[in-house]
């Protein structure tokens, strides 16, 4: 079909486009121009089928009314309200409707704009905590290798994936990090849980010995960490590391960017799992996407810290312009009410058996090193090429595009995570386009 030339650009050069190879998009560019609910439409008039929810954001799916239109209208009423010193009712009303759905002991809502800010904020409220009771000693931050916190500066010193950090410098000191739980020759093709890896969290234990337990001022890790190539929690890992966190009185982080609003049938990991952190950070469903917003999610202990001293005083030196933002909040209010009505975790629940044996089926195809999976996300791991790595995976990901499927790729994983509302067809049609496009790629 020819191309929609109303929506075409009439030059791509101004973009400089995020984690991009832009000479490569430039010389074929790949637009999108419409979505409805399991698919987008492309400026060549095709239809593509969403198999990541965007980027792990579109719980809901594309084009959901409620969300447009309480958008549409919050826009008309209130387009912008200050969040230094005033607010507006919206900002409240999710943050409660968000307490509401969040693990017990969460109590607190912290708005941000992304998952990078959020992060960032939660390693910020981390430190400050600690000297508000009286431990300022306690700087240290402790990531993970292969985690992913978003790309600021806190993010990605936290952060364990080096191409992510190479080119930045020296980053903020004082940080070190677990292992990563990726035991291929141990747990290759597990479903759900893997068996081994647990022991891993005493590297935590290691670090205390090392540092010192009065140094440590919070964990933060991915329950499931998704960037990465998604690597699944071994069985009783993160319930060790809250143990531990909990013995040396280090806060425990979860980042929920990705696992949060449904992915794992609730509305949390920390749910999920049964595993109760200091801290929550979150983004992406919290809106389906739609309008930038994130949050940090607190305990009370964690929140209360701050409430002393004259009540006119500042408590935490910290916020963003857009914090609450009334159309996000409307958004987000819209988003929440959707994934309730329509019942959207208890059906990634539900349909999380279907999806795995599923996915699994791909278990012969050609340069399949390993396959993961939990909840309604999944990966297909290739062997790399010996001189290319990354590009195998590449290729599938250009090869599934152009054959009616969005994935999304890092290094040589093939992730997968489609939006809440995706029938059982759609989960065949997901794997039917990858097999296909990995057997053509052999």
């Amino acid at each position: 079909m020819p191309l929609d030339q109303q929506q075409w650009p009439n030059d791509l050069r101004a973009f400089w486009m995020p984690f991009t190879a832009n000479r490569q998009f430039k010389k074929a560019p790949r637009l999108f121009v419409s979505a409805d609910r399991m698919h987008y439409r492309t400026a060549d008039g095709r239809e593509v089928l969403d198999g990541t929810a965007g980027l792990w954001c579109c719980n809901a799916g594309h084009n959901r009314p409620k969300i447009v239109e309480a958008i549409q209208k919050q826009v008309a009423e209130l387009d912008y309200a200050p969040a230094f010193q005033l607010s507006h009712p919206k900002a409240f009303e999710l943050a409660n409707r968000i307490i509401d759905i969040a693990p017990e002991g969460i109590e607190h809502v912290f708005y941000t704009n992304s998952g990078s800010e959020s992060v960032d904020s939660a390693l910020k409220i981390a430190l400050a905590y600690h000297r508000a009771r009286g431990e300022g000693q306690r700087t240290r931050l402790i990531g993970r290798e292969r985690g992913y916190h978003g790309v600021n500066f806190g993010g990605i010193s936290v952060g364990g994936i080096v191409n992510n950090r190479r080119v930045f410098g020296s980053l903020l000191n004082g940080v070190d990090h677990l292992r990563h739980t990726h035991l291929p020759e141990k747990n290759a093709f597990t479903k759900g849980r893997p068996q081994h890896g647990m022991e891993l969290a005493d590297d935590l234990e290691r670090m205390v010995a090392l540092h010192g337990p009065d140094t440590i001022a919070a964990v933060i890790v991915e329950p499931v960490a998704g960037s990465t190539g998604v690597l699944i929690p071994p069985i009783g890992y993160l319930e060790r590391l809250r143990k531990i966190c909990t013995k040396h009185g280090i806060l425990l982080i979860f980042d929920e960017v990705i696992t949060g609003f449904g992915r794992l049938g609730d509305a949390f990991a920390a749910i999920h799992f049964d595993v109760r952190p200091d801290m929550i950070t979150c983004a992406k469903g919290l809106t389906n996407g739609i309008i930038p917003m994130g949050a940090v999610l607190t305990s009370a202990e964690v929140h209360d810290a701050f409430m002393s001293g004259p009540e006119h005083l500042i408590e935490l030196f910290h916020g963003y312009t857009y914090s609450g933002n009334p159309v996000a909040c409307a958004a987000g209010i819209a988003t929440l009410e959707t994934y309730r009505e329509e019942g959207l975790f208890a059906r990634a629940r539900e349909l999380a058996p279907y999806w795995e044996a599923a996915i699994h089926s791909l278990k012969d195809c050609p340069n399949v090193i390993d396959i993961r999976n939990t909840g309604l996300v999944g990966a297909v791991e290739l062997e790399p090429l010996p001189d290319a790595p990354a590009k195998r995976a590449f290729d599938a990901f250009l090869m599934a595009y152009e054959n009616g499927l969005l994935t999304r790729v890092t290094g040589d994983v093939i992730a997968l995570s489609p939006p809440l509302i995706a029938e059982r067809s759609h989960i065949d049609r997901i794997t039917e386009i990858l097999g296909d496009t990995l057997r053509r790629l052999g």
